[in-house]
Order: C-alpha cells, then sequence, then structure tokens
C-alpha cells in the first residue's frame, strides 16, 4: 500500500470507519474513497458491483456494519443477520472481482463462545455456543470470516480479518436506544447531572468484565495490518486489560461530574460474563495501544459536549442501524433510559 493507493473506507462514517481515515490521513494515504449509505448502500449488490467495476479500489478496509447493543440486536435479529450477510457477501465478492490488491475485514470479539477460557485466543472460535443476546450479529461476523478464508483459499485473494474488542472514541453513537455500553453510560451520566438527578439505572448486575479500546488504536492496528500481515488466521485487538461494569460506571460517573447512585437492575441480562482478549498476535507484529481507559474516556467525553447538539436523535420506529464500523463490534451490558419504568 503506497501513498498513491486508491483506497476505498466502507463506513468512513461510523465510528472505526471514521478512525481508520483519520490514521490513513495522518500517515499520508490522501488517495481516499469514500461513499455514504446514501450514495451507496452495500446491500444492494448491483450498486456494489457498478462502484467497483467504475473505481476499482487497490485497498479496501471494510468497516460497514449493522451494530448495537443488547436491545437492538434482541428486537431486530433478522436485520442484524440479514444486512450484516449482504454488506460483507457484496464488498467481499466484488473487491475479488475488480481485482483489489487486499481486504481487510472488522469483525467483532463477540464471535467467541460466552464462556471461552479467557483471555480468549483467535483458536477459541467455533469452539462452543455464542452469547445468545448477541448471536444474530456474531453468526453474520463469523460467516464474513469465513468468507474471506473462502476467498483466500480457492482463489488467493489477500484477504485478512481484524477481530477488536469493545470500542469507543469520538464519533460514537450516543442514543440510548442502540448505543453499547460506554457511549450509553457517558450519555446517561451527562445527562443526569445537567438535570440534577440523584440516581442512574444500569442494566444488569455490574459484575461482567469488560475490555475497551479507544478507537484511533484500533486504526492504527487495522492500518498496520494491512500493511504487515498476510495471513487468512485472524487477529485479536484489544489492550489486553478489563473492568467490571460497575468499575466502567464509577469511572464515567467521576469524569462527567455525576455525584449521585448507580442503581443496577439484575433483572435486565448481563450478556458475556467476561470478554477480554489474547493480543499475543498483533503485539508480535509490534503494535501496542497508546491510550489508557480514562484518557479515551476524557477524550471521547470532550468530542461528546462539543457535538452533541450536532447528534439527532432517531424517531422512535427507527430502525436500529448504523454504520460500524462497531462502533463496537460487542454486546456489553445496556444502560436503561432515566427510569425502572422505561428500562430497556
Amino acid at each position: 500500500m503506497n501513498k498513491q493507493s486508491l483506497i476505498y473506507v466502507a463506513g468512513h462514517k461510523g465510528l472505526v470507519g471514521s478512525a481508520i481515515v483519520r490514521g490513513l490521513r495522518v500517515q499520508g494515504y490522501t488517495n481516499l474513497i469514500l461513499r455514504s449509505r446514501a450514495e451507496l448502500d452495500l446491500r444492494d449488490p448491483s450498486a456494489v458491483d457498478s462502484f467497483f467495476s467504475h473505481h476499482r479500489p487497490a485497498w479496501v478496509f471494510l468497516a460497514a456494519a449493522k451494530v448495537g447493543g443488547i436491545l437492538a440486536n434482541s428486537t431486530c435479529p433478522v436485520e442484524f443477520l440479514r444486512d450484516n450477510l449482504n454488506i460483507q457477501n457484496n464488498v467481499i465478492d466484488a473487491s475479488h472481482r475488480y481485482g483489489a490488491q487486499k481486504l481487510l475485514f472488522l469483525g467483532s470479539s463477540c464471535i467467541y463462545p460466552k464462556f471461552a477460557p479467557q483471555p480468549i485466543r483467535e483458536e477459541s472460535l467455533l469452539t462452543s455456543e455464542l452469547e445468545p443476546t448477541n448471536q444474530w450479529y456474531a453468526i453474520a461476523k463469523i460467516a464474513g470470516i469465513k468468507m474471506m478464508q473462502a476467498y483466500h483459499q480457492q482463489f488467493g485473494f489477500n484477504a485478512i480479518s481484524l477481530m477488536p474488542t469493545n470500542l469507543y472514541g469520538p464519533g460514537d453513537n450516543f442514543d440510548l436506544h442502540t448505543s453499547h455500553v460506554l457511549p450509553a453510560l457517558i450519555r446517561k451520566f451527562h445527562d443526569a447531572q445537567a438535570a440534577g438527578q440523584r440516581q442512574v439505572i444500569i442494566w444488569g448486575s455490574g459484575t461482567p468484565r469488560r475490555e475497551f479500546l479507544y478507537v484511533d488504536d484500533l486504526a492504527d492496528a487495522a492500518i498496520l495490518l494491512m500493511l504487515n500481515y498476510h495471513q487468512p488466521a485472524i487477529v485479536n485487538v484489544g489492550c489486553g486489560e478489563d473492568w467490571t461494569i460497575l468499575q466502567l460506571a464509577k469511572l464515567v460517573a467521576e469524569i462527567t461530574g455525576f455525584r449521585g447512585d448507580l442503581v443496577f437492575d439484575a433483572s435486565k441480562p448481563d450478556g458475556t460474563p467476561r470478554k477480554l482478549l489474547d493480543i499475543s498476535r498483533i503485539s508480535a507484529l509490534g503494535w501496542r495501544p497508546r491510550t489508557g481507559l480514562r484518557e479515551g474516556i476524557e477524550l471521547t467525553y470532550q468530542w461528546y459536549r462539543e457535538n452533541r447538539w450536532k447528534i439527532a436523535e432517531p424517531p422512535a420506529d427507527a430502525p436500529f442501524e448504523t454504520l460500524l464500523g462497531g462502533r463496537s463490534a460487542t454486546e456489553p451490558a445496556a444502560v436503561s433510559p432515566a427510569g425502572p419504568d422505561r428500562a430497556r
């Protein structure tokens, strides 16, 4: 991948895609081709075929997906399975047929079994049952991994797959109906502090452990892998440390200035008990995360305060969808709206 290469970042307006674009530009890669969903619906095979036929990008980052937390996955399983399968199949196939030199696929740590040994090694894939609360998204992502490996095996296509842990950062999704746990906590604590509320209600027991990675660190890893990794075996990307949801909530409350009570609703699902990735494979390539959790949350909260007025709330009947990329590719415990009578 040289500085003159035409690079397509699918999902460039999402959390991961926008970070990859930032990272590429910082490193001097400016010949980027970007399309919004309004301009190119990746679920439409004819539209994807036309795009690749006309532009023929040399390098492709597939960071587009339909993502969401526990509520979104349980409410719209068909869309999480169907839309992600369509996006993946269309982009992978067109990338190969129109001569892309390399394709990077963004998966998710939710592909791993619910009770996988910790920290989770890449070899744990498909060794036991998935976490039911996000199985639809996970199955789609597993299919994407296997499709990438199939194109590599049958055609020699240079296709690699990256499995990120829970991601967060500037440009995250802060809508309480569709967001993941960290941005939801930031939003809830900010709103509660501003309104003078005395408590915030959080789904689950607070005991599940989650790993969190600042999205710009993930982008650095994706670019490194695009430049230096050429094997079909998947690669985990995380920070190597995890926290309970209770610890996370206390840290977010401190950063946002909330001084009220944290109330955990144990009647709501926790999701996977623990999910910490083994990052030995990417560490061997010389990659390390640069942003600690506190610093990352502070940067994310600063972005939210500066941009929240731009974030439009979707209508109540809006579909649960966004561009990943992942926002996280994850399913940590969700945060409820304002009170127990409105728990999600």
